[in-house]
């Protein structure tokens, strides 16, 4: 168990449709409390699931489980190191966007009326404001694990890349999957409700509601370009492993990912 303060209190501009959950910083780690529901099991479930994938470990953001005092109360949340050196910091591509035409990317995408021109935007304005390349298969990722971890909050308030004092930009490793899994058991997805008919009602937010659609346009576009590789023998002993989450939670999130291996068999490279 960690106990923080006051001053390690952080707040930033990524905020969740749902509000922000309590983020602390102290000695380059960073710290999530759980706010409606699983968020810290998510980000460890979905973090370690992508060590076992064709993701490199710089591509990526890892959180480990921790209990967190904060005052009298102790909350379940995950740990992570701080990625970024003093010379970079994150920026969203709402904020790029708002800084490059001072106007909000979300609202220029649905003006857009087809899916696909929808990304084909996005991804076309992100390479000209940063110069970065191959920004089509950095989306195809994120989108391939929304849609297979039903992460419901990539929007472009979620959605970064790396810039430095000097203009330079960079790819921001993939963070912030706590949305995932249905993890929310306080507002949409509680744990008394089926858990398929709770899957099948999650929706997507990058450019358009359906996790599939978002992926079919995305490979179409851009080419497949994560594959996992991890067995449900994996999954079944990180879960053995959260013992400060109920059997409950634990047991509904096991279902889930074996649901989602049956249905995207077609992404995993090796079973």
């Amino acid at each position: 168990m960690i106990e923080l303060f006051e001053q390690n209190i952080r707040t930033n501009d990524r905020q969740s449709s749902k509000g922000n959950q309590l983020k602390w910083e102290n000695e380059g780690i960073w710290y999530k409390a759980d706010y409606t529901g699983y968020e810290g099991l998510a980000e460890y479930m979905i973090s370690h699931l992508l060590k076992k994938s064709t993701l490199t470990e710089n591509e990526f953001v890892c959180y480990n489980l921790e209990k967190i005092k904060y005052g009298t109360v102790i909350y379940n949340g995950v740990k992570s190191k701080n990625f970024l050196s003093e010379d970079w910091q994150i920026i969203t591509l709402e904020r790029l966007f708002r800084n490059f035409f001072g106007e909000s990317l979300y609202k220029s995408l649905y003006r857009i009326p087809k899916h696909k021109e929808r990304l084909q935007f996005l991804v076309q304005q992100v390479e000209r404001m940063t110069g970065l390349r191959n920004f089509g298969s950095y989306i195809n990722k994120l989108l391939t694990i929304d849609a297979f971890f039903l992460n419901e909050d990539r929007h472009t308030h979620n959605i970064a890349v790396l810039m430095n004092g000097k203009g330079d930009y960079a790819y921001c490793p993939i963070f912030d999957n706590g949305a995932g899994l249905l993890s929310d058991t306080t507002m949409d997805y509680p744990l008394s409700g089926d858990v398929y008919a709770l899957m099948d009602s999650v929706q997507s937010k990058t450019i358009c509601g359906e996790f599939d659609e978002q992926l079919d346009i995305s490979e179409a576009l851009y080419k497949t370009n994560l594959k996992f590789q991890f067995t449900k023998k994996d999954v079944t002993e990180l879960l053995a492993d959260a013992e400060n989450y109920s059997d409950e939670i634990r047991n509904r999130v096991e279902m889930i990912i074996f649901a989602q291996m049956r249905k995207y068999t077609y992404l995993f490279s090796t079973m």
